[in-house]
């Protein structure tokens, strides 16, 4: 028999018998911790149901922190975008287009003498002639007083006026222009939009009325032409109005006289019907061109203009000339003998009317006191 405490097996390995062991009592054997369940709680279970849990889970946008916020951004924008496109495609209304530049339309007119042309030294011509009070060059052309408009402050009407005025000096005064040199300072005064027709009636001109050089600038023909005094005499006047609420309209009707001898061996060839020319004198050419521009707000600020209508009437010229490339007057001592103006008949269909013509009045030649013959 075993004693009371100890196990069904009795002592294991031999430990001493006996009540003295104080620490008999919680000692198992082999078969005893064998039989005994053992059951290890989950840390939930040993926390219980009613607890956070120490971790949170974390969603995907979480674990992206600060790129969250630029996708965002950008999905803003894109949308904002496609937005502004649909907005702009679907608009009920059309931007207004541009108002396209018009052709230049022209006229030269050559006015032929009624006898021959006289001739002396520039000063003495223009002393005994109507250009006698005359300003030289730029100085001719005033800007008048303007007062503002319903559209146009008085500063823009100043400033169309300038605009008109330089290109009134650069294709009217300039010597490089009359002598055939270049034409790019009269370009540079034109609106984009005439740019080609200027350059096709410099390339290829033609008195049709829209490709005449000489409806858009005072040229002569450098290989008969000389000047002989480079200070042109001006006179005329500028005026401006409002054409529309966004374009300025100014008329110019200017007279420009030039003083011009033969070129070296320019007489030659042309005794037969106009007779000699004298080449040491000096003559007077009276060109006077009357002129509309269309000056638009977008021309204001880039200093351009369009040259809508150009009418020139220039003498003394020969009425068989062709003034639309260049200008070839007739010189001091020749006289245009025959070539006068003809007259027009309506009725005669089966032909083609003359070139028009007009003729230069005696009281528009100077009358020198010391001509040269």
């Amino acid at each position: 028999m075993t004693g009371a405490g100890d196990p069904p097996e009795g002592t294991p390995y031999g430990a001493q018998g006996g009540g003295e062991d104080e620490y008999r009592s919680v000692v198992f054997d082999e078969s005893f911790v064998r039989a005994a369940r053992l059951q290890e709680f989950s840390a939930d279970e040993r926390l219980g149901e009613h607890h956070s849990p120490a971790v949170k889970t974390r969603h995907i946008w979480k674990r992206l922190g600060g790129s969250r916020q630029a996708v965002l951004l950008v999905l803003l924008i894109v949308l904002a975008f496609g937005t502004a496109v649909y907005m702009g495609v679907r608009h009920p209304y059309k931007t207004p287009e541009p108002v396209q530049a018009q052709p230049l339309r022209s006229s030269v007119v050559p006015l032929a003498p009624t006898g021959t042309v006289p001739g002396a030294t520039p000063e003495d011509l223009f002393a005994h002639s109507p250009a006698a009070d005359y300003r030289i060059g730029a100085a001719g052309v005033n800007l008048p007083t303007v007062s503002r408009t319903e559209h146009f402050s008085d500063g823009q009407l100043v400033s169309a006026l300038t605009i008109a005025k330089d290109y009134l000096v650069r294709s009217s005064v300039d010597p490089a222009t009359l002598t055939g040199g270049s034409v790019r300072p009269v370009r540079l005064l034109l609106d984009t939009g005439q740019l080609d027709q200027f350059d096709r009636s410099m390339a290829h001109p033609d008195g049709n009325g829209r490709y005449a050089a000489t409806g858009w600038l005072v040229r002569f023909d450098p290989r008969q032409t000389r000047l002989a005094d480079r200070n042109v005499r001006v006179n005329g006047t500028l005026s401006a109005s409002e054409l529309t609420p966004d374009a300025i309209d100014v008329t110019a009707d200017y007279t420009f006289v030039y003083a011009v001898r033969p070129a070296p061996g320019a007489h030659k060839g042309t005794e037969a019907h106009t007779g000699k020319a004298t080449p040491k004198a000096a003559s007077l050419v009276t060109v006077r061109r009357e002129m509309h521009f269309r000056i638009g707000r977008d021309d204001l600020a880039d200093h351009r203009l369009e040259v809508l209508q150009s009418s020139t009437q220039a003498g003394p010229l020969a009425c068989s000339s062709q003034p639309a490339d260049a200008l070839r007057p007739l010189f001091a001592g020749q006289h245009a003998g025959q070539d006068h103006p003809a007259g027009t008949d309506p009725y005669a269909r089966d032909r083609i009317s003359p070139s028009l013509c007009g003729e230069l009045a005696p009281s528009a030649q100077p009358r020198p006191s010391h001509p040269i013959l």
